[in-house]
C-alpha cells in the first residue's frame, strides 16, 4: 500500500481571496490530501469569527480537488503549526509567497520549524503575478471604505465582505 502524501496549508483566511485559492489549486498537484489549517490568531483582529471563514474556505475551495486531484479538507487550529501539521498527518507544509518580504518571514518559520520537527518540509509556492498585491488585510480595507473587491476573491466572498462592511459601519 502507497503512502497518502498529506499537505497543510494553513492560514488566517480572514477572508479566504484569489490568492489563496491560487495556492490551493497548485497544491493539489503536489498532494494526495490537502488540510487547510484555519488558525484561530485573535491577534490579527478578524473581521470573520472562525466558523465564517471555515465556511467561506470549505465553499470556495473543497470544489478545488475536485477532477482526480487531491482531496481537500478544512480544519481549524490554535497550536503551533507543527503541531497541527503532525496531528493530521502532514508531511509538507505548503506557504504561498508574495513579495520578498513574504520570504524573510517564512525562512524565519521554516528553521523554527525544522528544529522542531525535521521530517516535515515546508514547500513555497509564488504568487501568480495576477495575485501577488492581494493580501486578505488590504481586501478587507477596500471592503470597509466602499471600493469594489470583486477582483480579489470570489462572488460569494465579495459578498459577505460588502454585507459585514456595511454592518461595522451601521452603529
Amino acid at each position: 500500500m502507497t503512502r497518502r502524501h498529506v499537505g497543510l496549508y494553513p492560514g488566517t483566511f480572514d477572508p479566504v481571496t484569489l490568492g489563496h485559492l491560487d495556492i490551493i489549486q497548485r497544491a493539489v498537484k503536489l498532494v494526495d490530501h490537502l488540510v487547510i489549517g484555519v488558525a484561530t490568531n485573535p491577534s490579527k483582529s478578524p473581521m470573520f469569527t472562525l466558523s465564517e471563514r471555515v465556511e467561506m474556505v470549505r465553499s470556495e475551495a473543497v470544489p478545488l480537488g475536485g477532477g482526480g486531484r487531491a482531496t481537500i479538507s478544512v480544519e481549524t487550529f490554535d497550536s503551533l503549526l507543527i503541531q497541527f501539521a503532525e496531528k493530521v498527518g502532514a508531511s509538507v507544509i505548503v506557504r504561498g509567497l508574495r513579495a520578498v518580504s513574504d520570504f524573510e518571514y517564512e525562512f524565519q518559520m521554516v528553521g523554527m520549524n525544522q528544529r522542531l520537527n525535521p521530517d516535515i518540509e515546508t514547500v513555497f509556492l509564488m504568487a501568480d503575478p495576477r495575485h501577488q498585491a492581494i493580501a486578505s488585510k488590504l481586501v478587507k480595507e477596500i471592503a470597509i471604505l466602499g471600493g469594489n473587491v470583486a477582483p480579489f476573491t470570489t462572488p460569494h466572498v465579495a459578498q459577505l465582505l460588502v454585507e459585514r462592511a456595511k454592518a461595522r459601519k451601521t452603529p
